[in-house]
């Protein structure tokens, strides 16, 4: 029976990172282990930094295609991969060696289980700190994303739901790859370890690149749009723009009849 894990790597210019993150996805103690790095159109030495990967490591495998984004690139590796078992992992971050195998037996022996994460660090030149995480819950996802990208999954749950949307093009596609994933059922798992490396770089995380206003105004309208079931359970209304206020001011309108 297939129990491997694909490890799913877009890299837009990334080749100063690349070796370090492959290589520490193969540090892993779990042994059936593929790495899919997806090249998007770099316009650095990341292809041939990939191509020196492939030819060094047997399980390491390149697909090349145009710039078109992390999230299709994402999808570009699972549909290629072999796993059954899905783990992305940017470029530029990192794992540890138990993270995979950990994740894989919870999800073998727990079959109620969609998801397993970890506890993380963010680092840098200057040292790693420790990230604290809300705690999981579907009320709390409906606010925010707790859970990075790097969780762990099963390809056929991933496939269940279309992967991740590639029209969510504001940003934060995981948060919305995780609700579509979580939200008509699933328990999800976190391990009580740091198995996780999430790297600032100088021209900053995601999450900044992504925080302005109208981005944020766009990204909301997009998960009311796709997702009003869940919020509409969750928060008694949309998701507003104050996002920790959406359910108290829903029940306000609706109170008053103006929702």
């Amino acid at each position: 029976m297939n129990s491997t894990i694909s490890i799913i790597v877009p890299c837009y210019n990334q080749a100063n990172y690349l070796t370090e993150t492959v290589e520490s996805a193969l540090q892993s103690t779990y042994a059936e282990l593929e790495v899919i790095i997806i090249n998007d159109g770099s316009t650095d030495n990341s292809r041939e930094v990939a191509e020196e990967l492939t030819e060094k490591y047997k399980n390491v495998f390149l697909l090349n295609q145009v710039n078109s984004g992390v999230t299709k690139a994402r999808n570009a590796g699972i549909e290629f991969c072999n796993g059954k078992y899905i783990l992305p992992l940017d470029a530029d971050d990192l794992i540890s060696p138990d993270y995979v195998g950990d994740a894989i037996k919870i999800l073998k022996e727990k079959p109620e289980v969609k998801v397993v994460y970890c506890e993380a660090v963010k680092f840098d030149e200057q040292g790693e700190r420790y990230w604290k995480l809300k705690p999981f819950s579907l009320k709390s996802l409906a606010r925010d994303n707790m859970i990075f990208v790097s969780g762990i999954f099963r390809k056929a749950d991933c496939l269940a739901i279309g992967g991740f949307d590639d029209q969510m093009v504001m940003g934060r596609a995981d948060w919305e790859f995780w609700i579509n994933m979580l939200k008509n059922g699933g328990a999800v798992v976190q391990l009580s370890y740091v198995g996780f490396k999430y790297r600032l770089t100088k021209s900053g995380s995601m999450r900044k690149r992504t925080g302005s206003d109208e981005l944020k105004r766009k990204r909301i309208a997009f998960l009311n749009a796709k997702h009003m079931d869940f919020f509409e359970r969750e928060l008694n209304g949309p998701l507003r723009f104050q996002r920790t206020w959406s359910k108290p001011y829903n029940n306000l309108m609706k109170f008053l009849g103006k929702l």
